[in-house]
């Protein structure tokens, strides 16, 4: 069998989609380095996670290896770090309680309504949006600025956490209630089968 007939049947050899499983595996050691206040180990770890998704995407382009895991696993790769970050820095009381409830609560209704649209309907069409990249872009921001913040006192960080965390409010109502208007559009319709929501 050759090469490529073997990336085909196991999706999990692609470069693209080690890159996000690295970026999973990354995770315990970047919340285990914030909790253990080694800020300096958690900001480069997490601009290590940030490298993986921008590299991903870039190498599944390049390498015409785009998968339907991948399609899948890149954005729960990214709600998974990102959630369990702000949950982290929340108890650690460097994020606002009520950021991390609304990025948490944004996240978790929309896998909900994802998981319940494909049981139902075999739903899985829900391509990322702008509001919902928008929406990751900030939080990448509000985390890399919080952890920054604990090494630095210049007030450009300061200041960069501060409209970070504003933006990430802002574009998680706005995100939230274009996904919300999105499902309802698309009820009803034949379902294409081509990606996840962000």
């Amino acid at each position: 069998m050759s090469d490529v007939s073997s990336t085909r049947l196991n999706p999990f050899r692609n470069a693209p989609n080690l890159l996000t499983l690295a970026r999973i595996c990354l995770a315990p050691f970047l919340v285990s380095a914030i909790l253990e206040k080694q800020f300096a180990l958690g900001f480069y770890l997490f601009i290590a996670a940030g490298l993986t998704d921008a590299l991903d995407g870039t190498l599944a382009r390049l390498l015409k290896q785009r998968t339907t895991l991948g399609e899948y696993l890149d954005p729960v790769a990214d709600k998974l770090l990102l959630s369990t970050l702000f949950l982290v820095l929340m108890h650690m009381g460097l994020i606002p309680v009520r950021v991390t409830v609304m990025v948490f609560g944004r996240d978790v209704g929309i896998l909900a309504v994802a998981a319940l649209l494909y049981a139902a309907a075999g739903r899985r069409e829900f391509a990322p949006s702008i509001f919902g990249k928008a929406n990751t872009l900030a939080q990448v921001a509000a985390v890399a600025a919080v952890l920054l913040s604990q090494l630095t006192a210049a007030r450009w960080v300061a200041e960069v956490r501060m409209s970070a965390l504003g933006a990430t409010m802002v574009l998680t109502v706005v995100s939230g209630l274009h996904y919300a208007w999105l499902v309802s559009r698309r009820v009803g319709t034949p379902a294409l089968g081509s990606t996840g929501a962000r």
